[in-house]
This record gives structure tokens, C-alpha cells and sequence, in this order.
């Protein structure tokens, strides 16, 4: 369901001015849900790394990142990095993540919207991601977006002590002309 404060949200690129924003996001996603990959605290040792890669990602051609920006303030992302070799440039994994206080309002949807028609333009055919197994909002809006599951990933991660299958998917658009 969209609602009036969805709307406000703007959806854009990240601006290459942004990374350290970006990284604050990334950091409170951490904290703010368990269907992240980095644990909370986890991401510190690694932050400066990290802003080499997303600073990379927003100047290569065939990887982006898509912010949702609420007043100024980034609330949820699309990461795209795509493949470094011919044979898998037309490629991209995604990364994905919406902050708690704005989930359910449309954001998902929207950013994925943006990253199909960025992929379109450039030379991207294949999307793909994992998600875990239990993250049922995620599973529904990749599916209504078109993903496909290929396979799932038996106990491929540890969450809080326990076991957790992902489960891969990829979307596959029309190889957009070049």
C-alpha cells in the first residue's frame, strides 16, 4: 500500500557526495532488522573498504546504487554491482534494504522499478539476489516484480544461532540494445 508519506519519498542515484550517508543507512539497517547480512557492529572494521567499493560502484557503468531519500534523509536502498568480466557484465547482484519505519509503504516497489529501468538502459539482462527464507515481504515483492527462483541455499547462514536458507532468484530482462 502507498501512502501519502511514501510519495514524498524521492527515489534517486546516490550522489557520489553521499557515501558516508549511505554508510550511516547501511549501519542502522544493521541494527534495525535481522535480514541484513552484517550484524550490528559488524560493518565498523570494515567502513573503509566499504566506501571504496560503493564510491567504485557509482562510477563503473554497470553497477548503481538507488537511494530513497525522505527530507534529505537516505531510508532504504538498491544496490546493483555488476560483473567485472565479459562473459558476466550483463550481470548484477543486488542488495536491498528499506529501513523499519518506512517498510510496507511502497519503497521496495519503487526502488526496484527504478533499478529495472537503469538495467535497461545499460547493458544489464540479468538481476539477481538472495534473500532468506523467512523474510515472506521480500519473497512476495521479488516475485510480483518478476524474479524467479532458481534454488535455495540449505543453511547458508547463521542468524542469532540457527541455521537460515536463502533463497536465490534472478529476474532476466530482454537484452536491452546497446
Amino acid at each position: 500500500m502507498i501512502d501519502a508519506q511514501s510519495t514524498a519519498v524521492e527515489i534517486r542515484p546516490l550522489d557520489g557526495g553521499e557515501v558516508d550517508a549511505f554508510l550511516a543507512l547501511c549501519l542502522a539497517l544493521d541494527s534495525d532488522t535481522d535480514l541484513m547480512m552484517l550484524e550490528p557492529g559488524e560493518r565498523q572494521g570494515l567502513l573503509d573498504q566499504q566506501r571504496r567499493e560503493v564510491s567504485e560502484a557509482v562510477q563503473t557503468d554497470n553497477s548503481t546504487i538507488i537511494v530513497a531519500s525522505d527530507r534529505g534523509v537516505l531510508v532504504g536502498y538498491v544496490a546493483a554491482y555488476g560483473g567485472a568480466y565479459r562473459r558476466n557484465r550483463h550481470s548484477v547482484d543486488i542488495v536491498a534494504g528499506v529501513l523499519q519505519s518506512h517498510a510496507g509503504q511502497g519503497l521496495g516497489r519503487r526502488l526496484l522499478e527504478d533499478l529495472i529501468g537503469w538495467a535497461q538502459g545499460h547493458g544489464v539482462s540479468r538481476l539477481q539476489l538472495t534473500t532468506m527464507m523467512h523474510n515472506e515481504p521480500a519473497l512476495r515483492l521479488y516475485t510480483r516484480m518478476g524474479f524467479e527462483v532458481e534454488g535455495v541455499r540449505r543453511n547458508s547462514l547463521i542468524v542469532e544461532g540457527q541455521p537460515v536458507d536463502e533463497v536465490a532468484m534472478a529476474l532476466i530482462l530482454d537484452r536491452p540494445a546497446r
